[in-house]
């Protein structure tokens, strides 16, 4: 058996993670539905491990100490995105569709108990296989892993991954098709705006010197630190009160209080992008290192329920779907954000935005769309999921 240490575990997880990455190029399928490099990579070294266990060897022993950082580092990204100010935007359209997702990710909780329960399983079983994987998708599920394990759902990360990768198929394969029949039957078109062509002047570019870059770099890293160290004091604040949170969320909490702050002030001069790029390089090494150390085994006699869960709750996002298209306003925009809103309620943000292209390209532009869908699918929901799913963990009786 090879033991590795953190910084060996952290190397595996870049040779993981590329792997996802040539695995999707030669795959096309992969890439099709937006399946996640790292989360492909580490999957094919889980199925070594998988393979070892039945021999009745470890092929390898992980240190995965540095994956709790690599996570509530991402997670921090995302509060960094909350901003007051894109709220604003188009805030009456924003908040409707939060709202319609949040109150779906809820639904989904349901449904999913209903089945666990149906199967003899623990409620929060659903929960797990319910919005926390397929609103959160593959991260926020191995986030909260450790909660469900505590909770009494056993092989938790596993169910999570297992559920979150289904529903990011399933969510590209339905999220078009019924966005085209809403289009269809109602006769909708795109009302394309008009074109504008700027006149020919010449057009000022500042191109950052390479220690600019540095700088910038530097800042955000030390910036995203700082968060993560007081976002430690509000979870903790809040754990005291007996609430059951995961790592992250006092995290997020204070880089959306940062991010509002920068906004109205000024002080920080953040630069969201370079914390964005940092957020998913850490998600990427997170996914890596979280999915080389699955057991899949303990999904054994699982299947059944997690396959008719994805079925209902493929059903009901495409009902629900009608309910978005009428509340958002029944015309072509509303079309596209249904697509996306399957999109991400099964699966990824990247997954509504693949759909919704795929959907524009076709039928034509829909810009309210395309801003209202991913603020809430990429920001938003993350914040209220979070709240939802811990929610249901606290209060149900363990």
């Amino acid at each position: 058996m090879l033991e590795l240490n953190a910084v060996h575990t952290l190397a595996l997880a870049g040779i993981a993670l590329f792997l996802g990455y040539a695995l999707c190029r030669v795959i096309p399928l992969l890439s099709r539905y937006n399946l996640p490099p790292p989360v492909i990579g580490g999957l094919v070294f889980a199925l070594i491990a998988w393979a070892a266990h039945a021999r009745g060897t470890t092929w390898v022993a992980l240190d995965t100490s540095l994956q709790p950082a690599l996570m509530i580092a991402f997670f921090t990204s995302i509060g960094f995105n909350a901003s007051a100010r894109l709220l604003k935007i188009s805030g009456r359209q924003v908040a409707l569709f939060l709202l319609l997702a949040s109150g779906f990710a809820v639904l989904q909780n349901l449904l999913g108990m209903a089945v666990a329960i149906g199967f003899g399983l623990h409620p929060l079983f659903g929960v797990l296989a319910g919005s926390t994987t397929l609103t959160g998708g593959p991260a926020t599920g191995l986030a909260f892993a450790p909660l469900f394990e505590r909770a009494g759902v056993s092989g938790a990360a596993s169910i999570a991954v297992a559920s979150a990768m289904a529903g990011i198929v399933c969510g590209g394969l339905l999220g078009g098709p019924v966005a085209t029949w809403f289009i269809r039957r109602n006769g909708l078109t795109s009302v394309r705006p008009s074109d504008h062509h700027a006149p020919d002047e010449a057009v000022a570019v500042e191109v950052a010197t390479e220690s600019q870059r540095e700088y910038t770099a530097l800042k955000s890293i030390v910036i995203l630190l700082v968060a993560m160290w007081l976002g430690a004091w509000v979870s903790k604040l809040i754990t005291s009160t007996g609430v059951t949170l995961p790592a992250y969320v006092g995290a997020m909490l204070a880089g959306a209080l940062l991010r509002n702050l920068d906004d109205s002030r000024g002080w920080l001069g953040l630069s969201v992008a370079t914390l964005e790029l940092i957020g998913n390089v850490c998600l990427s090494l997170f996914l890596a290192v979280a999915l080389m150390n699955l057991k899949l085994w303990e999904l054994a006699g699982l299947a059944a329920p997690l396959l008719l869960n994805l079925a209902l709750q493929s059903a009901l996002v495409a009902v629900f779907c009608g309910v978005v298209f009428r509340v958002m306003g029944r015309d072509y925009d509303a079309a596209v954000m249904g697509g996306g809103f399957i999109g991400f309620m099964l699966g990824t943000t990247a997954n509504a935005m693949a759909v919704m292209r795929t959907l524009v390209e076709r039928y034509g532009v829909a810009p309210r769309a395309f801003l209202v869908a991913p603020l809430v699918g990429a920001f938003f929901i993350d914040f209220t999921n979070a709240l939802i799913i811990t929610g249901f963990i606290n209060f149900w009786p363990h």
